[in-house]
């Protein structure tokens, strides 16, 4: 149970935040209506430095993810905790979601587009292909996964490098790159809590007028990060 709280609590701040980036952008009379792409890059750069850092404070692994768990089992060959992980970020995921969704709740009720809604909970592609938006996520998983585990242990003259309190801020910093650079065809999922607990959420929630929950398009977000999370482990052992 020590472990599983900081990993919720995180990961409830991490979707707290990204959706909440999400529904000021995408939601009618919000304040931060059409404010754009690089709000909601920033927003979720942001989210993850808060919850990175929340979790760690209170003692946790700061995984935030299934597939940086996955991928963290692969690299240490212990698997005793990923269960529990796993388990605690999708719960933390919905959790999160939910109380996005009551913060903007008049900001639903006032939204008529029933896409833009939807996109506060969870990700689309801007061109549905199955292959490409997999690849995508492969991708860009692969960079979020390896380029942590990479900072994580970055050395200079063998001295290890730490920013003290910052230490969230360079995985912060990635995710925001990653955002600007490979966000475009997909949304960055990359995480399969943040995907699919909020997609789950939305499922549940009584939002007016909402549509489908795209049930058709749900696995990718989470079979692609979890390949990309593979594959980064694997290259990163291979390396060290």
């Amino acid at each position: 149970m020590t472990a599983f709280l900081p990993e919720f609590i995180g990961t409830a701040l991490l979707l707290l935040l990204g959706n909440g980036v999400n529904a000021n952008v995408s939601l009618q009379k919000s304040n931060g209506n059409s404010s754009g792409w690089i709000v909601i890059a920033f927003g979720w750069a942001m989210a993850v430095f808060v919850g990175v850092y929340v979790c760690a404070s209170l003692g946790g692994s700061s995984h935030l993810n299934p597939a940086v768990t996955i991928a963290d089992a692969i690299k240490t060959n212990n698997w005793a905790k990923a269960p529990m992980f796993i388990l605690a970020q999708m719960l933390g995921a919905m959790t999160g979601a939910f109380l996005a969704w009551l913060a903007y709740r008049s900001h639903f009720d006032a939204t008529t587009d029933a896409n833009a809604m939807l996109a506060v909970f969870c990700n689309a592609p801007a061109i549905p292909n199955t292959f490409n938006n997999m690849m995508t996520e492969i991708i860009g998983t692969f960079a979020l996964v390896f380029g942590a585990f990479s900072m994580s242990g970055a050395r200079i003259n063998d001295v290890g490098i730490s920013l003290g309190a910052l230490d969230a801020l360079p995985v912060a910093l990635l995710v925001l790159a990653i955002g600007l650079s490979l966000g475009g065809p997909t949304g960055y999922a990359i995480n399969p809590a943040r995907d699919l607990g909020p997609r789950i959420v939305h499922f549940i929630l009584p939002i007016k007028n909402k549509r489908d929950s795209n049930w058709g398009y749900s696995w990718i977000p989470v079979v692609g990060p979890v390949i990309g999370a593979v594959i980064a482990a694997l290259v990163f052992k291979a390396f060290h």
